[in-house]
C-alpha cells in the first residue's frame, strides 16, 4: 500500500540502530533535571501515587521499559523489585546507582524483551524512539498484566524519533482507550496519551 511504503521509508530514514542520537541527548548523564521534572507529570497521568519526595510503587514488582539513565523507579518507595530495560549502555556509575537502589539494569531493546513475571510495566516517553512500538507493547503484556503508560502523540517522525504515535494506534495496540490531554507544564508540552491498561485474557 502507498501509505505503508511512506511509513517504511520514514522508518528507514529516521531509525538510529546504534542509538547515537539518544546517547548524545543524555551526554554524560550528570545533568538530567530537564527530563526528571517531567516525571512528576508523567506519574500523575499514569495514576502512580505520590510518596514523600517521589512515588509509591505499592509493593509491586515493576519493569520499566526504556527508563534511560534516570528511571522513575529511582524515585519509588515500597519497591521490592525493579528492572530497567534499555538498549543504551550508560556510564558505569549510572548502572551502579541502579544497583544501589536494588534495580537491575537490562541492556536490551524492548522489542527483544523476554522477561516475565512482573506485576506492572511502566512505559513513558519511549515508543517514538523505537523500531516496533506494537511489539514492545505485546512484550510488555507478556511481562505483566498491567501497563502504566504515557506517550506523546501526533508528532511527525524526526531524528531519533522514527515513530509518529497516534491515539488510534496506541488504543489498538493496548486493547483499550487511554486519556488524551494537551499539556503545557514542567517542560511537558504537546498532545499526550496516557492511562493504566490491563491485559485482556482470551476465554478458555
Amino acid at each position: 500500500m502507498p501509505g505503508e511504503a511512506r511509513v517504511a521509508a520514514s522508518n528507514l530514514r529516521f531509525h538510529d540502530p546504534d542509538n547515537k542520537f539518544e546517547k548524545s541527548f543524555w551526554g554524560d548523564c550528570t545533568n538530567t533535571f530537564f527530563e526528571e521534572q517531567k516525571h512528576f507529570v508523567y506519574a500523575r497521568m499514569m495514576r502512580i501515587a505520590r510518596s514523600g519526595r517521589g512515588f509509591d510503587a505499592g509493593g509491586k514488582r515493576i519493569l520499566d521499559i526504556g527508563g534511560g539513565p534516570v528511571s522513575m523507579l529511582l524515585k519509588a518507595d515500597n519497591l521490592p523489585l525493579g528492572m530497567v530495560c534499555d538498549p543504551i549502555l550508560y556510564p558505569d556509575w549510572v548502572i551502579a546507582r541502579y544497583a544501589a537502589k536494588g534495580i537491575v539494569f537490562l541492556n536490551l531493546p524492548g522489542e527483544e524483551l523476554r522477561n516475565f513475571g512482573w506485576d506492572e510495566v511502566w512505559i513513558y516517553n519511549v515508543l517514538q524512539h523505537t523500531r516496533d512500538p506494537a511489539r514492545i507493547i505485546e512484550n510488555a503484556y507478556k511481562a505483566a498484566p498491567v501497563i502504566r503508560l504515557f506517550e506523546w502523540i501526533d508528532i511527525p517522525p524526526h531524528q531519533g524519533h522514527p515513530q509518529m504515535l497516534t491515539e488510534a494506534g496506541l488504543t489498538k495496540w493496548l486493547g483499550s482507550e487511554g486519556k488524551t490531554v494537551a499539556l503545557d507544564e514542567s517542560g511537558c508540552r504537546g498532545n499526550s496519551f496516557s492511562g493504566v491498561f490491563e491485559r485482556v485474557l482470551a476465554d478458555a
